[in-house]
This record gives structure tokens, sequence and C-alpha cells, in this order.
């Protein structure tokens, strides 16, 4: 069970590694937006570094870049996530790439669970070291 706490504009969520402070003011902790990214790109890029590694592939690093999209109308709804992935390492192939991509989309429970209200759009880069 998760457990917070509200005081003076901030949830603060007690966890193992550190408290986190949750708050639409930005001054007082990570907005709930960015959260909600940082939750589809850390499932996602851990899944893929996974599924890159049983393949036996040689990743160094993965950055990822997002832009996100929102409805003003609507409360300011997510309504779109582009992720861009640029994956580093040593005889990378675009067609493993991409077919691991996509099974970390099917794997990954954060994208699953927003899918069918957030269109999520992934892209990639390869850099051969």
């Amino acid at each position: 069970m998760l457990k917070y706490s509200y005081k003076n504009g901030v949830t603060i969520l007690e966890t193992n590694y550190s408290p986190l402070h949750v708050s639409s003011d930005p001054s007082k902790g990570h907005r709930p937006f960015e959260l909600l990214i940082s939750s589809i790109v850390g499932c996602s890029s851990g899944i893929l570094y996974k599924i890159l590694k049983k393949k036996r592939m040689k990743v160094e690093a993965i950055q990822i870049q997002s832009n996100v999209e929102r409805n003003k109308e609507v409360a300011n709804k997510v309504t779109e996530i582009s992720l861009f992935y640029i994956i580093e390492g040593t005889d990378l192939k675009e067609e493993q790439i991409k077919k691991s991509m996509e099974l970390a989309f099917k794997n990954c429970a954060m994208i699953q669970s927003v899918k069918d209200s957030i269109k999520i759009n992934e892209s990639f880069e390869i850099i051969n070291q």
C-alpha cells in the first residue's frame, strides 16, 4: 500500500528511496504530468534495455526525449506523448531495435495502462560507436 500526505500545496509519498514531493507549483515538487511522463519513460526504457541485453546487443546508453501534447480545454489533459530514443552502442541493427521497441511497448505496464486514452508515438535513432 502506498501512503500519501498533503500539506501546504504538496502531496508527499514516503518511499524506501526518498520522499517524493508532488505539487502543481514546480518550486515545491514534481509536477503531476512530469511524473506521468517519467513513469512511462522509465518503464519503457527499462524494458527496452533488458530486451536488447537479452538479444546480446551491445548497448552503452539510451537517451530519451519526450514531447507532450495537452488539451487546455479539457483540464489540460495529456493527449499525446512522443518518445524519441537515442540508442548508443556497437553493431546495433535497425530491424532488431524496431522489433525490440515493439516488444517493449507491449510489455510496459505504464504504456498499456494509458494507451487507450493517450496516443503514444515512439521513434529512435541509432548511434553506432
